[in-house]
């Protein structure tokens, strides 16, 4: 690392803070801890934004504003067995071989150490995955954040600190022990797993390749913190809030929503934009349903079949976004059901690369939303008030939808308890509901209501405000500062 590099990270401006930010390698991750970068570098703050080669260079360009206050550090991944040559993210595995980058992950800490006793900043804030790291901020005086992209109730739902170190009991649970709301939340909630997803919950409480499971990583992470700061607000269903604060005995900062700025809507003037709005303006005002299942989801040939022509005979237009469904970058062997592209003709698209999301979604003839219920795909959806049509897959987003169905602003597609496989019948008849039927009206009318949380910029600035706040006020004396 270059000298002149170090001390100019090390060089701060007296009186501001300098913000390590360390997160999972997944773009579903990186992505809101970048836009948490933007938020605080905006108040005049200096952001180390950490992740690999590959990862910085994947990353959109920042805005010039930002050239001085947030700089990207690579540090390379070292390789490991059973790890791809060139993956440094989950988008580029399957999700059998995630716990390889866990390993490799790992293998980042003798040099993010170096990178830390060097530049000496007042905080890192860092993703469930370091559990190393407390031992090293405490030798050197750093405060230490666990900044949760994810929900509350997901978090609150796997127990407290202790049980998460321990793996909740000496016996291995089973998947029926997360079917059914854990007895330490005191209020009464449809959080709960299907059949299908416990599977992978109890996956994750088994020792992997990497020496522990992942409930270990997230409760030694927890246990070693200062702070834990989660994208929720007390507006929406901030109960689990206070839950989490006793389950786990420490400060919990809500970040807000994070909503993305609306300027992203107005500077995308390319060719892909202009072709996407072209077919958008020819449709009718909310009859669109967006369909995106993110870059995480792996679907195989059966479910794209039935979500084809589920999405056929509902009888809705519909811009299907399918990418990435075999990790094999190649997207044109995926085989659409028989003549199906040309029944659709101008009634639907789908589309096989990167599209400008909330772009799409702010446009007036979008309706509704076909989504794997990942919280920040939700967040951009809910802000635009667009009524959910739910197909969760991983982690949270089961536990997602049950509780926004329970809220009334969307409806789980219905699907096999045991192997989570659904059909064209129950994807068309949920489309429906949501988008024409009377029985749907509550729905959409729900959906616009909580657009004035989801989309209230004043309001997710305030807590911005409130995080940045606690964060000078609890950075360690060690470190030069008063606390």
């Amino acid at each position: 690392m270059a000298a002149e590099f170090v001390k100019s990270l090390s060089d701060g401006v007296e009186g501001k803070l300098h913000i390590v930010m360390f997160p999972w390698l997944a773009f579903g991750h990186i992505m809101p801890y970048l836009e948490l970068s933007k938020l605080i570098a905006q108040k005049g703050h200096k952001i180390s934004f950490i992740s690999t080669p590959r990862n910085i260079d994947r990353l959109p360009k920042l805005p010039l504003e930002y050239s001085t206050s947030i700089t990207l550090v690579k540090i390379p991944l070292p390789k490991v067995d059973g790890l791809p040559e060139n993956a440094e993210a989950t988008m580029d595995i399957h999700t059998k071989d995630i716990v390889y980058l866990k390993k490799a992950l790992d293998g980042m800490e003798l040099e993010l150490t170096s990178f830390l006793e060097k530049i000496s900043p007042d905080w890192v804030l860092h993703d469930f995955a370091p559990y190393w790291l407390a031992p090293i901020t405490t030798r050197l005086g750093i405060s230490r954040g666990f900044f949760r992209i994810i929900n509350a109730w997901f978090f609150a739902f796997l127990g407290s600190t202790d049980m998460m170190l321990t793996g909740w009991t000496n016996r291995p649970p089973t998947p029926e022990k997360f079917m059914v709301p854990p007895k330490w939340i005191p209020f009464e909630t449809k959080a709960a797993f299907r059949h299908h997803e416990s599977k992978w919950i109890v996956e994750g409480m088994q020792k992997n390749v990497s020496g522990v499971s992942d409930l270990y990583r997230t409760g030694a992470t927890i246990k070693g913190v200062d702070v834990i700061i989660i994208r929720q607000c007390r507006e929406f269903e901030g109960q689990w809030l206070k839950l989490i604060e006793d389950l786990h005995h420490r400060p919990i900062l809500p970040v807000g929503l994070m909503p993305p700025p609306l300027h992203y809507i107005n500077d995308d003037n390319s060719e892909t934009w202009a072709c996407i709005k072209e077919w958008l303006g020819k449709q009718t005002k909310c009859s669109v349903v967006y369909v995106a299942l993110g870059s995480e989801v792996t679907i195989g040939p059966s479910e794209i079949n039935e979500l084809a022509q589920g999405l056929e005979l509902s009888g809705s237009p519909f811009f299907w976004v399918l990418r990435n469904p075999s990790k094999s970058g190649n997207l044109d062997h995926i085989e659409l059901p028989n003549g199906f592209e040309d029944r659709i003709q101008d009634g639907g698209i789908v589309w096989k690369s990167w599209v400008p999301q909330l772009k799409l979604l702010s446009h007036e003839s979008i309706g509704g939303f076909l989504t794997h219920c990942g919280w920040s795909s939700i967040i951009e959806g809910l802000m635009f008030g667009h009524p959910l049509i739910m197909l969760p897959f991983l982690v949270d987003q089961g536990l997602n939808a049950r509780i926004l169905e329970d809220k009334e602003i969307g409806i789980e597609i219905p699907r096999n308890e045991e192997d989570g496989s659904y059909t064209r019948d129950s994807v068309s008849s949920s489309v429906k509901k949501v988008m024409v039927e009377k029985d749907g009206k509550k729905i959409r009318e729900k959906a616009k209501e909580i657009s004035s949380i989801f989309g209230n910029r004043r309001l997710h600035d305030k807590y911005i405000e409130e995080l940045i706040q606690f964060l000078e006020d609890h950075r360690k004396m060690s470190n030069g500062h008063s606390s």
